[in-house]
């Protein structure tokens, strides 16, 4: 009877159980797959029905893989992968298909969503899934296939190629410049405490360990509207602040660090046509605003 099961596997089942693999509860992989929780749920016991193995447990913090399910999933990214690239590409060689792209939400809001939507538009074949963490995802286990990163990775088997130099400074109003040039001690806006040890938040805690941080809130768009309103000084990229007709650049006695903006992919995937077109398509965006980001 288990053998009769086995022939009845479905790629859906197998898409779905990636995807609660990568994402860890049930919630998360319905959003991300537009699906609702029981239909997550359903999938995932079909699979496991047609595979004959319990593949995932449910714990308090959310699904974690069993053994089998650890196994499962490597080949069911190997069919992920083959499905991505058979719906890319065709004989004219034009782009289509989904190409799913990783970046900070401050670039993809501020900077790069509008730029990729031209791209869509231009090519009707063409799907983009823009996602924004301030966690780097992993492209090893497909969860995109460009990240755009302020770090170069140094595992797996990927390939980084800088596109920038991201700088910063501090913004904030014109108000706020003339009291620090009159030698007034600067209050900050800053992450909040949920966001304390990413690199942007403890980069102020150390240039400024002593200062009152006046506001703090979880992006960095929030932080330029709560700068801009007068609440203190904001570090921020270049590319915000100088966007804002509002804020102006505010001396202080250190200076922000910069960081390197990396267009990172997989290496099995880098002459993919597709995703090659996008690659040239973000170098080249990069390349023509680069004064807008650098210091």
């Amino acid at each position: 009877m288990a053998d009769q099961i086995r022939t009845g596997l479905d790629w859906e089942d197998v898409r779905i159980f990636v995807a609660l693999a990568r994402h860890g509860s049930l919630s998360a992989a319905a959003r991300a797959l537009a699906v609702n929780h029981a239909t997550i749920a359903r999938r995932i016991a079909a699979l496991e029905r047609a595979l004959d193995e319990k593949l995932v447990e449910r714990r308090p913090d959310g699904y974690v893989l069993t053994p089998a399910g650890t196994r499962a999933l490597g080949a069911a990214i190997d069919m992920e992968t083959a499905a991505a690239t058979l719906s890319r590409g065709g004989a004219d060689g034009e782009p289509k298909g989904l190409v799913r792209i990783s970046s900070t939400p401050a670039l993809a809001q501020g900077f790069l969503v509008a730029r990729l939507a031209t791209l869509t538009d231009k090519l009707p074949r063409l799907d983009i899934e823009v996602s924004t963490d301030i966690r780097n995802v992993s492209l090893e286990r497909r969860e995109a296939d460009i990240a755009l990163r302020l770090a170069r990775p140094d595992d797996g088997d990927l390939i980084a190629k800088r596109l920038v130099t991201f700088g910063f400074g501090f913004y904030g109003t014109t108000k706020w410049r003339r009291r620090i040039a009159d030698g007034a001690a600067p209050a900050f806006v800053g992450f909040d405490e949920a966001n304390a040890s990413i690199p942007d938040a403890l980069s102020l805690t150390r240039q400024f360990p002593r200062a009152r941080v006046a506001f703090r809130t979880n992006n960095q768009f929030a932080q330029a509207a709560a700068a801009r309103a007068g609440a203190g000084i904001a570090m921020l990229p270049h590319f915000i602040g100088r966007m804002d007709d509002k804020l102006v650049l505010c001396p202080l006695a250190k200076t922000p660090p910069s960081r390197e903006l990396w267009l990172i992919t997989r290496r099995q995937d880098a002459r993919e046509p597709t995703i090659r077109s996008i690659i040239e398509f973000l170098t080249q965006v990069f390349e023509d605003k680069r004064a807008l980001f650098e210091g």
